[in-house]
């Protein structure tokens, strides 16, 4: 192959290599809501770190400063740098036919943000075909080296205008949403909370839908921009609910929500320290996920539902916010509950309780109420309560309630019993994490006979407490699991501390492997047929395919 030739193939390895790496980062910026806290938060943990100071970004920078500084090594560097963008290709290519190349979801602002991009990378590649030939590959590595700040700074500068446009799209919302509101009598109904939003959307939404024209906001839909859409797209005046499930990462953002939807009850599921790193303050949390927002915007005839088993969501019931409250507890022993649950059984498959309800209007009486339904977990009697309490108040009967959460699906509550490969029991509880999800999937872990084995990431933006948090999921890991393997590095040693301070360091373990590919190994030879896995958070698609 000649020089030339491998100027000219270098120039279509290297046009390649930039498609995939700008793909990447539109993705990441995607999946951080373009939210610059949380985009920065991720550089903060070892994955990011990784990003940022790779082996390979080292080695280009090197390769760049030796260009500049020692000219006679061109033939060399030049070589190498054509492998580098070689293997790259190669492995982009085996990507595209695995389908496991990271890109975002094609969305007008994500096609908009990269056309701005490849205009400036057009822009770029003629001006560099006037260059000498040994200058090229100087370039073409500072514009690779680069290309993060770049696509960061694209997104940041036309962040103004993407704000402008949310904003037009709330008040097109807001509007669509008073008019329909002027020609029926249809109900909305807001939920927040850091846990537990949408398997309590989703229990809510498939009780009401038995006897209501429902609409409630989709999968990943709780941001105020997700719900306007929501709005825009799907809601008619023949629906008479609205169920909007509502999440912000700022002060100020539930507020912003709740202005534009009006509702005229409220949810409170419950309230940890998920997302305290960008809240920056406790204060700040209560005041949004805390529900303080929400109680705020609610109608002095509106209604404020909350968990009583939850301290900061307590603390909300005694603020004197002028709107009705009613609370729903797992038992009745430390605050007067306007509903709760007796007899509770949790089974593999599915829970049952009693649940136990004040007659409304108060008389001295109670409500009872037998429920059998498949999800898993106890945690999730609380999210069904908050549903009973609310279609209660929205004139359905025990009765009816009861017969339509039979068709609750596993799914809905967030975590599915599968039976994997080798005759495995594999709980999947990959939606999401949360300290108080974690704690709860645990307990609900406990119940299988045979060993069991943990599979999950640490948990990201925690703040301060982080540490101190993960210690004790350590603790709880090592009481119930027999092996936890833990597929991210930031905050294992403080798990590894937890667990080993329970247990006899060497009678029960706990690993790092992140490569989906060693840990199934892991799995299928620690476990046998009847042993259970769980999979907690976001564990790599690749092991679910595995197991």
């Amino acid at each position: 192959m000649t020089l030339l030739s491998m100027f000219f193939l270098l120039n279509i390895l290297w046009f390649i290599w930039i498609l995939k790496y700008v793909l990447f980062w539109l993705y990441l910026w995607q999946l951080k809501e373009y939210h610059i806290g949380r985009f920065v938060d991720h550089f903060r943990t070892h994955s990011g770190k990784k990003l940022l100071l790779s082996f390979e970004q080292i080695l280009k920078i090197c390769l760049l400063v030796f260009l500049f500084l020692i000219p006679s090594l061109f033939s060399f560097l030049f070589f190498v740098i054509f492998l580098i963008y070689f293997l790259r290709a190669l492995v982009f290519f085996r990507a595209i036919y695995l389908k496991s190349f990271k890109r975002p979801v094609r969305t007008f602002k994500t096609i908009f943000l990269a056309s701005v991009y490849f205009a400036a990378l057009i822009i770029f590649l003629f001006w560099s075909f006037g260059l000498k030939d040994i200058d090229q590959p100087k370039w073409f590595l500072a514009f690779d080296i680069l290309t993060p700040l770049i696509i960061s700074a694209i997104v940041l500068f036309f962040q103004p205008f993407f704000a402008l446009i949310r904003t037009n799209t709330l008040k097109k919302a807001g509007k669509k949403l008073d008019k329909i509101k002027e020609l029926s009598r249809i109900k909305v109904v807001a939920i927040t909370g850091s846990y537990g939003k949408t398997s309590t959307k989703e229990f809510l939404t498939a009780i009401l839908s038995k006897q209501f024209k429902i609409l409630s906001t989709k999968e990943h839909q709780n941001s105020e921009i997700g719900i306007a859409n929501c709005i825009l797209g799907s809601l008619k005046p023949s629906h008479q609910i609205f169920i909007a499930e509502v999440g912000a990462y700022n002060k100020g953002k539930i507020k912003e929500v709740c202005e534009v939807l009006r509702p005229e009850i409220g949810i409170v599921t419950g309230v940890n320290e998920q997302h305290l790193a960008l809240f920056g303050s406790l204060k700040n949390l209560l005041s949004a996920e805390g529900g303080g927002e929400l109680a705020e915007c609610l109608p002095k005839n509106g209604l404020l539902v909350l968990n009583g088993d939850n301290k900061y969501c307590l603390d909300l019931t005694k603020k004197n916010i002028d709107v009705a409250k009613k609370i729903y507890t797992i038992n009745k022993n430390y605050i007067n509950s306007d509903i709760w649950t007796e007899d509770i059984l949790v089974e593999k498959n599915s829970i049952s309780f009693l649940s136990v309800a004040k007659i409304n209007p108060p008389a001295g009486g109670k409500e009872l109420g037998h429920f059998n339904v498949n999800v898993l977990g106890k945690q999730n009697v609380q999210n069904l309560l908050a549903a009973i309490l609310v279609a209660r108040e929205l004139g359905m009967s025990i009765g009816e309630i009861s017969e339509a959460c039979k068709n609750i699906k596993q799914e809905q509550a967030g975590m599915v019993l599968k039976h994997g490969k080798l005759g495995l029991n594999v709980v999947d509880s990959s939606y999401s994490a949360n300290p108080d999800g974690v704690f709860a999937d645990l307990d609900y872990f406990s119940i299988f006979e045979n060993k069991k084995l943990v599979v999950m990431p640490c948990l990201i933006e925690l703040g301060p407490k982080s540490s101190a948090i993960h210690q004790k999921i350590g603790r709880r890991i090592a009481k119930v699991c027999d092996l936890a393997i833990i597929t991210s590095k930031d905050k294992f040693e403080d798990l590894k501390q937890g667990f080993d301070s329970v247990i006899n360091p060497g009678s029960k373990k706990i690993i790092f492997l992140e490569n989906p590919e060693e840990i199934a190994t892991a799995i299928t030879s620690f476990c046998k047929s009847g042993d259970a896995v769980l999979l907690e958070g976001r564990v790599p698609k690749k092991l679910h395919e595995l197991l």
